[in-house]
Formats: C-alpha cells, sequence, structure tokens
C-alpha cells in the first residue's frame, strides 16, 4: 500500500538526476527563467501579488536568489524553484524533470543494486520461514505482509522483529534485505521503516488496525500469512485504499457504497462503466455513499454520469476566465495539432474558435463562454437514492472539488469528512519545457471568476458532517451509513 500521506499529484515534486549543470544551465539561471514565465503568463500571479504583498515577494525572492547560487546539480535546484512556487499557492504547480531515455534509466538502476548490495539481509529460506508460521505459534507481528510494492516477512529475533524483503517490485530493493525493524525491548515500541531510497523513517505509532492490517508511522501493510478472520468495516477500508478502479459494493438492505479512487481523464470509461452495470441498482436503493477519500483530481467530464443520479436542483457553475499570452495560447493550437489530446473535430473547432478569440486580448483575462455562470438541469428527479453521502477528505482537491461544488446543490446530498485540501482558484495546467529542456515549469491559464466572493484555494470545502478524530478512518463509512439511515 502506498503511503497514505495523500497528496495532489498536480504538486508533486520528484528528482532523480544528479549530473553536474553545463554552465548555461546552472540554477540561478533556471530560476531567473521560471520566474519571468511566471510572472507573465500564470492566471494567479497578480491575485497572490495582491493577497501576500510586493513586500513579501521582493523578500522571497532576494531569498531565492541566494539560495540557487549554491545548487551544483539540477537535483539541488529542483526544489529550490519548486519552494519559490509554493509561495503563490499551494497546488497546481509543478517543477518536474523531463524523462531521461530508457537507456539512462537502465543505467542508473544499475547503479541503485549496485549501492545498496551490502545492505543487512535475514537470513532465512523462504519455506522453512512458511513452515514456521504454519505451526502456529507465532507472535504478534509475525507473518508474511505486503506494502505496495513489496512483500515483506516479519520474524521475531529476541526483542526485535526483522522485515525482510520476500518479493521486490522496487530495484533499490533485493530479496532477504532488510525493510523494517520493531524493537519491543522498552516501554515503548519503536520502529524503522526504510523506504525505497533506504532512507529511514522512524515512529513510535505501531498499531493494529482490525487483525490484518499494521500501521507502521505513515505505512500500512496488509497480512498476507496466515490470514485471520477479521470484522467487515476493516476489510472493507482496506479494499477501498489499495483499490485502483473504481467499484460499487452493497454495505446492507438500504445503502450501496460507490467508491471512486480518482477522476482522471483516462478512468472516465471506468466509472461510467460501473454505472451503467449498476444503474438499476442506484436507483432502487434508498442510500448512496459516494467514496472520493484521497483522490488526484483530473476531468470534470468524468463525473458528468453520475451528477444525473442525484440530482434535484438545477445545478450552477461559476466559469472561469483564461490569461491571454502568447505562451498560453499556444495550449489551444496544442489541442488541435497533438494526437495525445484526443480531441474530436468539434472539439478542435472550439479550440480554435477559442484562440482566436484570445490572440485578439493579450495581456487580458478572456472568458471563452457567453455568460460567468453555466446552468445544468436534468429532465429527471429520481426518486432513489434518497439520501446520498459523500465522504471526503484533506486529499481531495482540483476536480475533486469542482465535483462537490456540483454536488452539493442536490437536496439529497451531504459531505462527510475533513476539509478538502482547497486548489481550484486558479487551474487548467500547462507544462511548458526549460530552455535547456531539462524540466518543464507547470503553471495555471485560468483562474475562477468566483475571486474574491468564494475563494476555495488553502481554505478547502467544508464538510456537513465533520468526522473528527475520535471517530477511527476506518468507521466512516459505517458512520454514513448509520446517519443516512437515520441511525
Amino acid at each position: 500500500m502506498k503511503n497514505l500521506k495523500a497528496v495532489l499529484l498536480s504538486s508533486l515534486f520528484t528528482l532523480t538526476t544528479t549530473s553536474l549543470y553545463a554552465q548555461s544551465c546552472d540554477c540561478s539561471k533556471n530560476f531567473e527563467w521560471v520566474k519571468k514565465t511566471f510572472e507573465v503568463n500564470d492566471a494567479g500571479f497578480e491575485y497572490a501579488l495582491k493577497q501576500k504583498g510586493n513586500q513579501a515577494y521582493e523578500d522571497h525572492n532576494k531569498r531565492t536568489a541566494e539560495k540557487v547560487k549554491t545548487a551544483k546539480t539540477f537535483s539541488e535546484c529542483g526544489p529550490l524553484l519548486y519552494d519559490w512556487l509554493t509561495f503563490f499557492r499551494s497546488g497546481h504547480i509543478s517543477i518536474r524533470p523531463i524523462n531521461k531515455q530508457e537507456t539512462q534509466q537502465a543505467s542508473s538502476n544499475q547503479k541503485s543494486e549496485n549501492k545498496y548490495s551490502n545492505w543487512e539481509t535475514f537470513p532465512i529460506n523462504d519455506k522453512d520461514f512458511k513452515n514456521y508460521l504454519e505451526k502456529g505459534k507465532i507472535s504478534d507481528y509475525e507473518g508474511i505482509w505486503e506494502t505496495e510494492p513489496y512483500k515483506i516477512g516479519i520474524k521475531k529475533k529476541g526483542n526485535q522483529y526483522i522485515g525482510f524483503i520476500i518479493e521486490s517490485g522496487a530495484e533499490t530493493w533485493t530479496k532477504g534485505q532488510v525493510k523494517l525493524k520493531i524493537d519491543a525491548s522498552g516501554n515503548k515500541i519503536n520502529s524503522i521503516f526504510y523506504k525505497r531510497d533506504h532512507s529511514a523513517d522512524e515512529s513510535t505509532d505501531i498499531k493494529f488496525i482490525g487483525k490484518n492490517h499494521l500501521q507502521i508511522g505513515d505505512f500500512t501493510l496488509s497480512r498476507v500469512y496466515p490470514k485471520l478472520q477479521d470484522e467487515p468495516k476493516y476489510t472493507q477500508y482496506f479494499q477501498s485504499l489499495t483499490v485502483n478502479k473504481p467499484y460499487i459494493e452493497k454495505l446492507n438492505e438500504t445503502t450501496l457504497y460507490f467508491r471512486i479512487p480518482s477522476f482522471r481523464a483516462s478512468e472516465k470509461q471506468k466509472i461510467d462503466s460501473v454505472i451503467t452495470a449498476n444503474k438499476e441498482k442506484i436507483l432502487s436503493t434508498e442510500n448512496l455513499i459516494i467514496d472520493i477519500r484521497n483522490g488526484t483530481g483530473g476531468s470534470d467530464a468524468s463525473y458528468d454520469q453520475l451528477l444525473p443520479l442525484i440530482y434535484t436542483n438545477p445545478i450552477r457553475t461559476v466559469g472561469v476566465e483564461y490569461l491571454s499570452t502568447k505562451l498560453n495560447n499556444q495550449r489551444m493550437l496544442d489541442f488541435i495539432n497533438k494526437p495525445e489530446y484526443g480531441f474530436n473535430e468539434e472539439s478542435k473547432k472550439w479550440a480554435k474558435t477559442s484562440f482566436d478569440k484570445l490572440e485578439k486580448e493579450h495581456g487580458k483575462f478572456v472568458n471563452l463562454n457567453e455568460n460567468v455562470v453555466s446552468t445544468t438541469k436534468y429532465d429527471t428527479i429520481h426518486p432513489y437514492p434518497k439520501n446520498v453521502g459523500i465522504i471526503i477528505n484533506q486529499g481531495n482537491g482540483s476536480t475533486d472539488e469542482q465535483f462537490l461544488l456540483a454536488a452539493k446543490q442536490s437536496r439529497k446530498v451531504k459531505l462527510f469528512g475533513t476539509t478538502t485540501f482547497g486548489v481550484l482558484d486558479v487551474s487548467n495546467m500547462y507544462y511548458v519545457p526549460s530552455p535547456c529542456n531539462e524540466f518543464q515549469l507547470g503553471y495555471s491559464l485560468s483562474r475562477s471568476m468566483r475571486i474574491p466572493d468564494f475563494t476555495i484555494d488553502s481554505k478547502g470545502l467544508q464538510p456537513d458532517y465533520y468526522l473528527d478524530r475520535s471517530i477511527p478512518v476506518y468507521e466512516w463509512t459505517e458512520y454514513v451509513s448509520n446517519v443516512l439511515n437515520g441511525k
């Protein structure tokens, strides 16, 4: 299982290159380019400057300019550039390296393997370990566990529990190497979990969630063997976390549970297929729970088949304005000329019309629609589901929040959970390559016309029912079901 600290994919920064800069690509020059490009083209730049003030911005620039002077490699420079971007907002910004050729990656992988070849190992034969577990006299943490992309054995040795690799999907870890340690010798239990790069993540937060799931700091392991009988709420919760595709299941006679891990454009067909296959059930069941926790953002089109099922009132959507610049308007031409965007002829005509309109207004914000607000109406208000609960948390932003703005206009819908991430006011990301083609700068082309009356960035959307920390996350679904069923 992945690290449970959810982070919006659009604001993640990962760097792998450590090669020294060519003189023309030093960090100071890269900073100058990022700064100028962002100031001229980002749709949220002026708004952030107005909120934070010119002096704060100048101070931020001076601090960054000093820091970038010492960066000798791109792996040192990249995080400094990203940190500069966070002055403006927490999401819809990015510095991401341009992928190297496969041969370079293979070479890098080989170096990683060699680098950790002398790592501590735990010598035990797989068959012997399985036989040991089958005897049934095992201690608490002992067993075979999975946490993506690893299968890990845990065996007690003295007052320690040693976790060792049985199978690995990461090139930096090989069979038999020690992946984790749990020390139960003192008054407190301590753990060390070695991450993909072999850096140590230490924690005193070690606990079971049910009988088959083990929380070690920010990491969760699921027991593969021996599998113990567990309560349904634990099984349901961990299935919802580990699944990578949407699904619907029946919780009880009056409630369906619809898990949607992602609204990415690539997931639209899967979401629509699940809705089509279960439409009769949805429209004949009293309650529907939609769980979008730890989402990824994505495409508004991914939820357009869901809204008619929960609709009661006309849905008002406040539009966006696009900042017109030569660089920004290029994206409309990309829509037309680049097959990877998948635009059909009708969409290409829209892009061409939009490009022509934008090109007449350089330096201005342009509303590509006729009105500030668009209204969506559906012909039918379905009697079922009567009640809809949408489960949310801080991992939901961008398209997830746009979905919630639409869905919560239905009288049937209530939001359950915690405040969302808050990254929607400035959106429509565009990625442009740096002059030396080392990395891409990701920034935003549009700002919402909700600004300044109803802003979401850095605030998030509030739930109707706040699920506080006294309610364990694995009981959220059951809690929502009870509320919807009037218990």
